[in-house]
């Protein structure tokens, strides 16, 4: 959550910083704020609000300097104001610091720092921090490299953080500790940033920042990274690939409307190079070369949150019916604290958009304690969870800057089905028709999801008849359960209604008291093994005067006649169905929240990326 930016070269920082901040406004954000050291001065500039507001305030500022750090705040300690942005000065304004992540006892350190007189100003955890470094630093006569490796082993918690010094021009000194953290090397210039969004504009060198390093960033010097045993780690460069333009809205209203309509290409990418052109054949390398952990699977723990968790219940479908292996899907956050029983024969399935889900990750070092073979599943090259697993394999959809997720989604779910057929040809536990028929559908899915998105009109039509109702209920079965889910979670997201998902069966055990003509439902009923059930389930809505919109598969006579809206898919496999389901749903919920003057790309209290608890 939140997003770090710093930059030491020859530019002037201040105009790479602010990019660099709107890169990541993304991530979610109440407050913003930059430092810049310039002659003998830290100047530091903040306020509640957007970077926008920030560049408003600084208007009239000095901001000139060639080093600064830069920050997006998404609150966890104090509310959002002013005060509580950061960066944070240390008490002396000797030292200011940019942090994302949460120090555990930072009530502790606080009291002890004091009784030695220090005072605070914000209620922040970071402002803690930046005093301890600051007192080990006069208490010890000692260079700011050495205080903050020090501070850092007094810390609790997790971190990402940037550090500079009054009259210090020539360094920045930055750590991790379980949040994501990125250094770009230029051609003489440094850039940090909490992902790689405000550093690709600049150079394609990066390194990734592993748990517990410290990296000394000097002027016209090598990196210099150790860790907190003061033993010097390698300076692993990698090369970038991603251009500007995946950054960028390419014409669209917002980046989930773009989203959205690149998934045709994005499953071209997921599946390319893993389905042969004859679609005959799946190979993943993550699986050929640990073939015999799943052959040897006593069970697949899925772990994952949010709409990641209702790709992995697909999933669990997708591996039990084809593989024959018993599948739990685990939130990841509370896995972390359920005493869960892992034993070395168990395959654990870490999902994730961003590789730096904070439970996730932690639940993944859990698991890994415990002997598992840790599979993961995410989007970011590079990223700290594909960096922590045994292996995996990437979704390739290119960057998702909208917060609600969309195309990541529909590629787990891809890969998710991928894997299944993999495993299940090493197992023979598939029919080998069956097996060539889901391959099929695999390799058709970019044009079954170009024909759905022509739907985007009639949805855009009929969300303006729902942009009022207070509430919906989702509905499906089978392998559509999950997608009711993920459907009603796309739409409380940027819209701000209250929707639920269901399985269609449990309706009448509970929610059918809400169901009148003021509630709408949305039935996810396609042609599928379950579809005469689903069929009973809307006559049951209708008995009690409930509006019912429904997804069909085209030429459906029967749930059109009875719903009062359809909207038509291709036919496709069953287990493929939430892949192009899933487009109507999302562009639905974009039309409401459209609809409603909602900021669908930023809607509030959320962050793309979610690495603290």
């Amino acid at each position: 959550m939140c997003g770090i930016v710093a930059y030491i070269g020859n530019r002037q920082a201040y105009p790479i910083l602010i990019k660099g901040l709107h890169r990541l406004e993304y991530r979610g954000y109440d407050s913003a704020g930059v430092a810049l050291i310039e002659e003998e001065d830290i100047n530091i500039y903040k306020t509640k609000g957007k970077v926008a507001d920030l560049e408003h305030y600084a208007e009239s500022k000095n901001t000139q300097g060639t080093i600064g750090i830069a920050h997006t705040r998404w609150a966890t300690h104090g509310e959002p104001n002013d005060v509580n942005a950061h960066p944070h000065y240390s008490e002396n304004d000797s030292l200011a610091i940019i942090h994302n992540g949460i120090i555990e006892n930072y009530a502790l350190l606080k009291q002890a720092l004091e009784a030695e007189g220090y005072t605070f100003k914000s209620d922040t955890d970071t402002e803690v921090l930046v005093q301890l470094i600051e007192y080990i630093k006069e208490t010890n006569r000692c260079q700011l490299f050495e205080a903050v490796q020090s501070a850092l082993k007094q810390v609790v918690g997790a971190y990402a953080i940037a550090v500079i010094e009054k009259g210090n021009k020539n360094e920045i000194i930055a750590a991790r500790k379980s949040s994501p953290m990125v250094i770009g090397i230029g051609d003489d210039e440094y850039f940090i940033a909490s992902d790689v969004t405000p550093i690709i504009e600049y150079t394609d060198k990066v390194v990734y920042l592993n748990d517990e390093e410290i990296v000394q960033i000097r002027r016209h010097e090598p990196l210099k990274i150790v860790n907190f045993q003061n033993e010097e780690t390698k300076v692993d460069v990698q090369k970038l690939n991603m251009n500007i333009t995946q950054l960028e809205k390419g014409g669209y209203d917002h980046f989930m409307l773009k989203e959205i309509n690149e998934q045709p290409r994005t499953i071209v990418d997921c599946i390319r190079g893993r389905i042969n052109q004859s679609a005959t054949d799946v190979k993943l390398s993550g699986v050929i070369d640990h073939k015999e952990k799943f052959l040897n699977a006593r069970r697949i723990i899925i772990i994952a949150c949010g709409t990641s968790w209702h790709a992995g219940l697909i999933g669990k479908h997708m591996i039990e019916e084809f593989c024959q292996i018993p599948v739990c899907v685990e939130y990841a956050s509370e896995f972390r604290y359920s005493h869960p029983v892992i034993n070395s024969d168990d395959v654990v399935i870490a999902i994730s958009q961003s590789g730096e889900t904070a439970d996730t990750l932690a639940a993944v070092e859990l698991a890994k304690s415990k002997g598992a073979f840790i599979y993961g599943i995410c989007n970011v090259i590079g990223s700290s969870i594909p960096r922590a697993t045994h292996s995996g394999t990437y979704i390739h959809v290119g960057p998702e800057i909208g917060v609600a997720s969309t195309k990541a989604f529909t590629g787990q779910v891809t890969v998710l089905c991928m894997l299944a057929m993999a495993i299940a040809k090493e197992k023979n536990s598939i029919d080998h028709q069956r097996y060539l028929s889901v391959l099929k559908s695999l390799y058709s899915l970019p044009n079954l999801l170009q024909e759905v998105l022509k739907l985007d009109s009639q949805i855009k039509n009929m969300s303006l008849i729902f942009t009022y109702a207070h509430n919906f209920l989702y509905l499906g079965r089978g392998y559509n359960y999950p997608l009711a889910l993920e459907g009603a979670l796309k739409l409380k997201e940027i819209s701000y209604i209250h929707a639920e998902g269901y399985p269609a069966a449990e309706m009448k055990h509970g929610p059918i008291a809400l169901i009148d003509n003021e509630m709408p439902t949305v039935v996810i009923a396609t042609n599928d093994s379950v579809y005469e059930k689903t069929i009973s389930n809307i006559q049951e809505i209708k008995a009690r005067g409930g509006k019912v919109i429904a997804l069909v598969t085209k030429g459906d006579q029967i749930v059109s006649s009875m719903a009062d809206y359809s909207l038509e898919i291709p036919p496709v496999d069953e287990c493929l169905a939430p892949v192009v389901s899933s487009i109507p749903l999302q562009l639905f919920a974009y039309y409401i929240a459209i609809n409603k003057g909602r900021d669908v790309d930023q809607p509030r209290n959320l962050a793309k990326s979610v690495t603290v608890e």
